[in-house]
């Protein structure tokens, strides 16, 4: 790990993070939950929301997929998404969800601006998708475009992308500045 530069937890909770926060609605894989702590883990997220039945570490099924990424990553719970929306709001995040609906923002015309507003990106049930009444409530909605014959990524998947995306302009920028 020392040859790979990895952060150790402690290093990890000290880091600056990307002002992005990951709310899970109602996701009901263990495996998928416990990818989606990893991604944010490789992007220094600054945490999770857990909402709904979204299964929660300790687990040993999350902690197979998660590798470890469940002691560095913060999360919490919400019984509801929408308690978690709320209260992220109410915090100052700009909460976008991403999900295939009217109106929607493709990901590549998705442009972010990251001050002064942090993001929370709201990532919705493997069958269902974002909660209506959660989609009445958040700033937009983020679409991801897919050419093939299925219409949707898995959530852990679709959760890599869109952090990617989010966090790619910061790790470019850091890139350029040791070129």
């Amino acid at each position: 790990m020392e040859e790979l530069g990895r952060k150790s937890v402690a290093d990890f909770k000290a880091a600056p993070k990307h002002p992005i926060v990951v709310v899970l609605d109602n996701v009901r894989s263990m495996h998928n939950v416990g990818s989606v702590f990893r991604t944010a883990d490789s992007f220094l997220i600054e945490a999770i929301y857990l909402c709904g039945y979204t299964p929660q570490p300790p687990h040993r099924d999350i902690h197979k997929t998660a590798l470890g990424a469940t002691e560095t990553v913060n999360w919490s719970y919400a019984t509801t998404t929408l308690e978690a929306v709320q209260e992220l709001r109410a915090a100052g995040y700009k909460v976008w969800a991403v999900e295939q609906a009217q109106n929607s923002v493709s990901l590549e015309k998705f442009t972010l601006q990251w001050t002064p507003e942090p993001i929370a990106i709201v990532m919705g049930n493997e069958v269902t998708g974002v909660d209506a009444e959660v989609m009445k409530i958040v700033d937009g909605c983020i679409e991801i475009p897919q050419f093939g014959s299925k219409h949707s990524f898995n959530i852990s998947i679709a959760t890599g992308i869109v952090l990617w995306e989010l966090v790619k302009p910061t790790i470019v920028a850091k890139l350029q500045q040791h070129l």
